[in-house]
Formats: C-alpha cells, sequence, structure tokens
C-alpha cells in the first residue's frame, strides 16, 4: 500500500488524570492526547481516548476483578487498537495513581499468552506522553515503558514524548498559547513513527515461539 494511502490504524489513549471529565479544570494530559491525534491523523490513524478515573477500576493485577469493575470495556478498548497511548501527568516525580492501576492490570496479560506465547498486547504499539511542572519525564518513560514492554506492547523509536515546565511554578501544559517547537516536533515524530510500526506489525504479526518439532 503505498504511503500517500495509508491502511487505516486505530489509538486508544488511557488518559490518567487525577481529573474527572466532568472537572471545570482543563486537563493538561488531555490536550496532550489530542496534540497527538492531531500527528497521528495524517498517517491514517484515528483516536479515542478515556478518563482512567471515570471509570471503577478495582485495584488487582487480573483482566477481570468481578462485579462492577470498569477495566474490562477499558481493556478491550486497547485490545481492539492498534497503537495505544499511556497518558500520565507526574506527581511525586512518579506516573499518576490512575497509570499504576493501569499498568498494574495489564500485568494479567503475562498470564493470557497463547500457545505461542504471545500476550494480548503482542503487536500492539505503545507510546507515553508525560505532562508535569517539575523535572522526572524520563523516569516515568522509564518505568512505564519497562512495564508496557513486559505486557507485549512494541515501542517504537522516540516513542516518549513529553512537556514539563520550570520547576515551583505553576504554568501548565493546557495554559500554553502555542507548542514549543521541540515539543511539536518530539510529537510529530513519535506518531510517525508509531505509525510505521504498527502498520508492519499488523502486516507482519510476531510469530511467537516456533519451536522446531516440538523442542527449542
Amino acid at each position: 500500500m503505498h504511503d500517500d494511502q495509508p491502511q487505516p490504524l486505530t489509538a486508544f489513549a488511557l488518559n490518567c488524570s487525577l481529573k474527572a471529565s466532568t472537572s471545570d479544570t482543563p486537563s493538561s494530559t488531555e490536550k496532550m492526547i489530542d496534540d497527538l491525534f492531531r500527528a497521528l491523523k495524517p498517517h491514517g490513524v484515528s483516536g479515542s481516548a478515556e478518563r482512567v478515573i471515570d471509570h471503577p477500576v478495582k485495584p488487582g493485577v487480573m483482566s477481570d476483578m468481578g462485579r462492577d469493575d470498569g477495566w474490562p470495556s477499558l481493556r478491550a478498548r486497547i485490545i481492539e487498537a492498534d497503537i495505544f497511548i499511556l497518558a500520565t501527568p507526574i506527581w511525586l516525580g512518579h506516573p499518576s495513581s490512575s497509570a499504576q492501576r493501569a499498568l498494574e492490570r495489564l500485568d494479567a496479560f503475562l498470564g493470557e499468552a497463547d500457545d505461542r506465547q504471545r500476550m494480548p498486547g503482542l503487536g500492539k504499539v505503545a507510546l507515553v506522553a508525560v505532562v508535569g511542572n517539575e523535572d522526572g519525564a524520563h523516569a516515568v518513560h522509564a518505568a512505564c515503558f519497562q512495564a508496557l514492554s513486559d505486557c507485549g506492547f512494541s515501542i517504537p523509536g522516540n516513542g516518549g514524548l513529553y512537556w514539563v515546565g520550570e520547576a515551583m511554578q505553576s504554568r501548565n501544559y493546557v495554559d500554553l498559547d502555542d507548542i514549543p517547537e521541540p515539543v511539536a516536533q518530539s510529537i510529530t515524530l513519535a506518531a510517525s513513527n508509531a505509525a510505521h510500526l504498527a502498520r508492519r506489525l499488523k502486516a507482519r504479526p510476531y510469530p511467537g515461539v516456533v519451536a522446531p518439532q516440538g523442542k527449542i
């Protein structure tokens, strides 16, 4: 398929803001997701997002923690998408508690591999978008990417994007009149690389463990 007619892809973002969608305060994490979706669109990628905090996601490390658990519906959308975006603010130098809970629930993938050891996340591309007012984006990326890789997701080159403001001040990403050029470039590059990798993996999925004559 020619690059000017890309195969359609889908992206699903988990907004791990601690603000519910009903909050009167705008979400910098939501703005980062929207900017990334705009960058993905020229590559034939359509996107949708949900805020974890809007759903009754129970603590645990299983895909379904029983009655009234809000995770199974979010999990289904992660699996349905070609690109998964984990978007989180930085709090006290770490991913938000909503992001940590989402990662803990994804841990169930490790026990859900098929007969070739392919987890539900295998063949899915993952991006991590981070916003905050203090340094710490690289540490957050490292923690999230390690967890996502363990769960089978593929990380494209330059798959981490972020904005952090000056320390000890209150200006947020959502308050910016214009996206700083380095941030805009990182968003554009992450979108391009994610779409490229997702398209290749969709065309040629990982084979998993294929042991000749049943032996390794």
